[in-house]
Formats: structure tokens, C-alpha cells, sequence
């Protein structure tokens, strides 16, 4: 199944500047943080893994300091393309408000399974090693730094 179908069906794309996209197979490893001011003001979180930006909204913020811990709720993974992505989604549309870069990098994956991810980030504002770990609930995670 295509990972990006989540994707897809949520969007309008003749309204819509948001990159349509495909899965892509790279080794880059990146990263990206959007500011997003929808209906509630969040953080988008990024990771570049599996061909697709895997993502989740953090509505705090990833944390900048160890010991700081947010909610992180998966959303659908979203194209490559995305994480070069600003501007003014359209009112009336999926996600509509505007969407900033707050930092972007490269990210080394420490650890993978289906419950816990641990990585090391490299932008310009988030630096050092983080986890998410999954809770019980679907599509809830715990995002942390570690010391």
C-alpha cells in the first residue's frame, strides 16, 4: 500500500500549493520542523525514513532542552517534497493556515521498532539525541531529548 494515500485524500491540489508528491527512496535522513497555525497552533514534526516524511503534530513544540517531555500525535506521512513547504494552505481546506520552517537539518537514526525511536538530531535550533516512544493509545507518542 502507498503510504501517501492518507495524504492524497485529504488534499485538494488544483486549491492547494501543497507538493502532491511521491514515495521517494533516499538516504538523505532529514528533517524538518514547520510552525503551523491551523485551527490550533502546533509543530509539525518530520522525519525523512521509508521514502515519505513520517510526521506528527507536537502542539507545544519539540523540546529544546533535555528533560522536556510533549505529546506527539502521528499524523499521515507526508512526500519529501513537503519539507521544503511554506506558505498559506487555503481556508475551507484540510490543514488550512500558515506554515513556517522553525528548523530543518539531518537526523541519524539510532534505533527503530514499532513502539520506540531514538535519533540524533543535527539543524540549526534542535541538536542532540531524542526519543519518541509510542503510547497505548493509536497515534499517541511520548517525545523527548535525552541529557
Amino acid at each position: 500500500m502507498n503510504s501517501l494515500k492518507r495524504y492524497w485524500g485529504k488534499r485538494k491540489f488544483k486549491k492547494t500549493f501543497e507538493p502532491k508528491g511521491k514515495v521517494l527512496k533516499t538516504k538523505k535522513q532529514r528533517f524538518v520542523v514547520q510552525e503551523h497555525w491551523a485551527s490550533h497552533h502546533h509543530f509539525d514534526f518530520r522525519l525523512e525514513m521509508e521514502g515519505v516524511l513520517k510526521s506528527w503534530a507536537v502542539p507545544k513544540g519539540v523540546p529544546e532542552k533535555a528533560g522536556v517531555k510533549r505529546l506527539a500525535v502521528q499524523t499521515e506521512d507526508h512526500p519529501i517534497d513537503y519539507i521544503n513547504f511554506e506558505g498559506k494552505i487555503p481556508e475551507g481546506l484540510y490543514g488550512a493556515g500558515t506554515v513556517k520552517t522553525f528548523d530543518k537539518g539531518k537526523h541519524e537514526l539510532i534505533e527503530k521498532d514499532k513502539n520506540r525511536i531514538i535519533f540524533k538530531l543535527k539543524g540549526k535550533k534542535l541538536k542532540g539525541i531524542y526519543n519518541l516512544i509510542k503510547f497505548k493509545k493509536p497515534n499517541q507518542w511520548l517525545l523527548f531529548k535525552t541529557k
